[in-house]
């Protein structure tokens, strides 16, 4: 009989020549296990996404509830679905403290990914300035779909899909001198508070004033992604929250799921309008906001809130400073439990990952930062466990 492996590499779609091909039945916490029972602990997340762990008692729950009640109707309609009204509202909530002077952020529009997030946002900032030029950083990583590519801040990702969407062009992330390179040309600026595919770079804090300074000078709306960092990767609910400035947009997705398909982006009510008229359904989605992905990610935000999940953030990503500590290791990059463990090259890396799977803990490299092990594991990890993956991490260099 054709196992599921076979099938695997015969049916569904690679994107490598090398896939791990790893097997799971079923996983829990910060553990998958595979068909033999071995367990293996998940330092990162699903790539971000399971930052309560996997199936959080009421992750599940929320799950079974809005199963029995009704599944698709119509998203973007004229329908009232609670699951959409009260996240949204929760979603709007964790942004009021921050606001200031500056306009609440109160309208949310629900997509099904993060790449779908910056293509909406995308659009809403061309609409609202009537602007065409998007700027975006080197080394920054947005999406795979054309509009979110044409920002990708890497060649080697883009050169072979080209043409892609004019009028994009990278600036260099936490440069002080870039950030004139912003004008009253420019539509938005599409950046992370923290560059998560370029390896956890942390900028000066007086980054963002500047930015945020120039945006305004120039009518320029400041999007920012927190696909990897919101939902509290870095200890605070929101990153941009540590660096004392408010955006004009922002875009959410992968923690925000609970382990469920969704993203959004979050403006307020002026600027989200102009998807109103010229044309009427200026932007509109069949599954985005879908009823059981919002039952969920109003659980997953809850049990972050109630469960104090921020808390012990900053305690955790330091005892994994003070365990991983090696010769072959040249520096530890990070904020909060988005890190990046830094080696001479690919290769040692490379190694030291297989080695480290073998042995039952799972980790990554970073997109445009190959010498570097991603390290984000769900905010649920214990002391104990951190001492664990550390000491087979060591084993594995």
């Amino acid at each position: 009989m054709i196992t599921h492996r076979e099938l695997f590499l015969k049916n569904v779609a690679q994107t490598s020549d090398f896939p791990l091909a790893l097997e799971f039945e079923r996983a829990e916490g910060i553990y998958m296990y595979d068909k033999t029972g071995k367990g293996y602990i998940d330092l990162i997340s699903g790539i971000g996404v399971s930052n309560v762990g996997h199936r959080h008692p009421k992750v599940v729950e929320a799950i079974h509830n809005q199963v029995d009640k009704y599944l698709h109707l119509m998203v973007y309609g004229e329908y009232v679905q609670s699951p959409q009204v009260l996240l949204a509202e929760a979603l709007c909530k964790t942004l009021v403290h921050s606001a200031g002077a500056k306009p609440v952020l109160d309208n949310v529009y629900f997509t099904n990914s993060g790449t779908e997030a910056v293509e909406g946002a995308m659009k809403l900032a061309k609409r609202f300035t009537g602007r065409q030029e998007i700027i975006s950083c080197f080394n920054a990583y947005h999406g795979a779909t054309q509009g979110a590519l044409s920002m990708s801040g890497s060649e080697n990702f883009k050169r072979n899909f080209r043409p892609l969407l004019p009028e994009t062009k990278q600036i260099n992330h936490g440069n002080f001198e870039d950030i004139q390179k912003i004008t009253e040309r420019t539509a938005a600026i599409f950046i992370e508070v923290i560059g998560g595919e370029s390896g956890v770079r942390v900028p000066d804090k007086e980054y963002f004033i500047e930015l945020r300074k120039q945006c305004d000078l120039t009518g320029t709306l400041l999007i920012i992604d927190e696909i990897q960092t919101g939902f509290g990767r870095t200890g605070t609910f929101w990153a941009f929250e540590q660096y004392g400035f408010y955006p004009d947009v922002l875009l959410c997705a992968k923690g925000m799921g609970g382990g469920m398909p969704i993203g959004a982006f979050i403006a307020n009510q002026n600027v989200m309008g102009v998807f109103k008229n010229n044309p009427i359904l200026g932007h509109i989605t069949t599954f985005g906001g879908h009823p059981v992905s919002c039952a969920v990610s109003l659980a997953t935000l809850n049990v972050i809130l109630e469960e104090n999940l921020l808390n012990n953030v900053k305690a955790k990503a330091q005892l994994f400073r003070q365990l991983l500590v090696h010769e072959k290791i040249k520096e530890v990059r990070n904020q909060g439990l988005m890190m990046a463990v830094e080696f001479e090259d690919f290769d040692t890396l490379k190694s030291i990952i297989d080695r480290a799977i073998l042995n039952g803990v799972i980790t990554d490299w970073f997109l445009f930062c190959d010498n570097s092990m991603r390290i984000a594991p769900p905010l649920v990890i214990t002391e104990e466990e951190i001492r664990l993956a550390c000491e087979t991490i060591l084993e594995a260099i």
